[in-house]
């Protein structure tokens, strides 16, 4: 199965994946590849411990949109 994976970097440069399709599956590391490695072992153990039917969803894309944040009154 293939499943898309979010990877965002901390303020502490540590990176963190997560599974949209899988609810609470995410891992972090030092590295790309350390952080990649460890999201197959979480999405292999997510897939085992849920028996829920998983459907992979079809990336369309990601976008960043800037919000004003309005001053406390």
């Amino acid at each position: 199965m293939d499943f898309n994976v979010l990877v965002e970097q901390d303020e502490d440069g540590i990176y963190v994946a997560s599974v949209p399709e899988i609810e609470g599956c995410y891992t972090q590391g030092k590295t790309l590849q350390e952080v990649f490695e460890r999201i197959r072992e979480a999405i292999e153990v997510c897939l085992e411990g849920d028996g829920e039917e998983i459907n992979p969803m079809k990336f369309i894309g990601i976008q960043k949109i800037q919000v004003e944040k309005s001053p406390s009154i």
